[in-house]
């Protein structure tokens, strides 16, 4: 049981192994009694034998037009780890020098994706999540301030100041957003409001928008789309001309 452990720990399948074990016991052999010996398919022998002997820890010679096969020196095991490891070594070579394209590629290509967070730990992670990229890009925010919802929005903002270090942020909002204990207390963010109807509450930071709905369940959703954000971003900038400053 230890030496199949030990050869599925360097890369051997389960049928590479057994079939490896069972010629170390039996010398020489035909596939009938490797079949028999290793608890193997007879319909999967010749392709297990074949891997064994491209890892070079399987040889095999012809007696009578029969096919004769044996392990290899266990040594033979060590110089398969080396030449396993030269290959992985070329690969990732070939990856580092791939990845400037790739990435470059990837660029080019336009993500877009959603998810859902729900309750107040969700809402936190969604935001861990909209800040990824720190300080590089200002987070432009909506925010609609209602009575039946001001605590719980005045909670959660509080709870996630920490992720908001270090992120410019500015905020169009209407009127009643006065009232909020989080702009009393975080002067900091500059913050707009305007008589007319906004899109709801959410963010846009670079190529993402969180949507937020304060209702039960609390709800948020994160969409990874920079033509979404941008086109937000363009609204936004355009309430934040209409705005007026907000004194809480």
């Amino acid at each position: 049981m230890e030496n199949m452990y030990n050869l599925l720990q360097i890369g051997l399948t389960e049928g590479e192994a057994k079939v490896y074990l069972a010629l170390s016991e039996l010398g020489t052999s035909t596939v009938g009694p490797i079949v028999k010996k290793a608890h193997v398919a007879y319909s999967n022998i010749y392709d297990i034998l074949q891997r064994l002997i491209d890892k070079g820890i399987v040889s095999f010679i012809v007696k009578s037009k029969t096919k004769h096969f044996q392990a290899v020196s266990p040594a033979n095991l060590l110089e398969y780890l080396e030449k396993k490891e030269t290959e992985i070594q070329e690969q990732k070579t070939a990856l580092h020098n791939a990845l400037p394209q790739l990435e470059q590629l990837q660029q080019l290509t336009p993500q877009q994706e959603a998810e859902i967070f729900l309750g107040e730990r969700g809402f936190k992670t969604a935001y861990s999540k909209l800040f990824q990229h720190g300080m590089k890009y200002e987070n432009n925010f909506f925010y609609i301030h209602k009575k039946r919802y001001a605590e719980k929005s005045d909670r959660v903002y509080f709870n996630i100041l920490d992720l908001h270090k270090g992120t410019p942020q500015r905020g169009v909002v209407n009127k009643f957003a006065e009232k909020a204990e989080y702009f009393k207390h975080v002067p900091e963010v500059p913050a707009r409001y305007v008589d007319i109807p906004l899109p709801g509450n959410l963010d846009v930071c670079y190529d993402r928008v969180l949507f937020i709905c304060w209702e039960e369940p609390f709800t948020c959703v994160l969409i990874h789309s920079m033509d979404l954000a941008n086109n937000f971003r363009t609204y936004f900038d355009a309430m934040w001309e209409l705005g007026k400053p907000l004194n809480p």
